[in-house]
């Protein structure tokens, strides 16, 4: 079995659904993820993600508001309504239950 999930998190082809899981960790799921330019609204899992590339923000229910950008990390709870804002296509990196 290889040790290489991906061969490059930039520019793996995640489908059509824009997600890709690459790793199963007793229950929590890693994967990549990409939004293109546009608004979209969510209620959030447990998550923590990396940002890869890209840009944008993610406003929370209670008014905060994320700037997104290559190396940001950010930790998303079960149950938050969020809106996404992309302006350049989003890739992140995330692990989440």
């Amino acid at each position: 079995m290889s040790r290489v999930l991906t061969s490059d998190a930039l520019t793996a082809d995640l489908g059509p659904q824009r997600t890709l899981p690459i790793a199963d960790l007793g229950g929590l799921e890693v994967g990549l993820w990409e939004m293109v330019p546009g608004v979209a609204e969510d209620t959030e899992v447990d998550e923590v993600c990396v940002m890869l590339s890209g840009r944008g923000t993610v406003r929370f229910e209670d008014g905060e508001e994320i700037d997104l950008a290559p190396g940001v990390a950010v930790r998303l709870r079960a149950g938050e309504r969020t809106t996404w804002t992309v302006t350049e296509t989003l890739r992140k990196v995330y692990v989440s239950r």
